[in-house]
């Protein structure tokens, strides 16, 4: 039963996946200390520690200081080469949904303005493709690890339908053998049967015989 479970909480969590596409919208959102401009993208299947593990380190590659707190994490003069050389103060917060659902909430500060897709279209295609393809490489990797479960599961069971059609084949060897050895039993039964009136007339001739020579023998004077 647990099993069943499991398969079917696996199903539901991709079929929640596959139900949309990773999107990267706008949102304004309490972030970066006031009500700002925020991205915003849905991850799936996965720990928030591991989300929030995995953003720590995409944002020290950007050569950021980061500190977390209880409102989120703060990477402090992140350099993303491809917005050029400025430094970007980029905070974050990770939203736990329900169905194992992460929203990701990025604030880019890029120092006296928060990225919005308005005023800086360059940035914030960069930025929206950054958060992209963090959403889909720890969506791909929470599918990828319970496929790879549910792959070792599904060749248990595989394995043991093959135990269970070996066992059967057996089985049905077995009974064939036994139902030849009756039928061999039951005709050697008969041919008992058959020696058994043939010999009790022998004994009844034999008797015939010796009871005939017994009255000559005492007829002898």
């Amino acid at each position: 039963m647990k099993k069943i479970m499991l398969l079917s909480a696996s199903i539901l969590f991709v079929s929640a996946v596959y139900a949309q596409k990773i999107k990267v919208y706008e949102s304004r959102e309490n972030i970066g200390n006031g009500n700002n401009n925020a991205l915003v993208v849905a991850i799936y299947g996965c720990d928030e520690s591991d989300v929030q593990k995995e953003w720590k380190s995409l944002m020290k590659g950007y050569g950021a200081k980061v500190s977390t707190d209880k409102s989120g994490m703060f990477a402090d003069n992140a350099v993303i080469k491809d917005m050029g050389n400025n430094t970007i103060d980029i905070y974050a917060r990770f939203d736990v949904k329900k169905d194992g659902e992460i929203d990701l909430v990025v604030g880019w500060d890029l120092g006296g303005a928060y990225m919005s897709s308005s005023a800086h279209p360059d940035k914030y295609k960069i930025a929206e493709k950054i958060m992209h393809d963090f959403s889909y490489k720890m969506t791909k990797e929470a599918i990828d690890s319970k496929l790879k479960d549910q792959q070792k599961a599904l060749d248990k069971l595989n394995s043991q339908q093959h135990d269970l059609e070996k066992d059967n084949k057996n089985l049905n060897s077995e009974i064939t053998d036994y139902q030849n050895r009756i039928k061999k039993d039951q005709d050697a039964l008969e041919k008992n049967k058959d020696d058994q009136a043939k010999k009790h007339t022998e004994i009844s001739n034999q008797q015939t015989i010796v009871d005939d020579l017994t009255k000559k023998d005492k007829a002898v004077e």
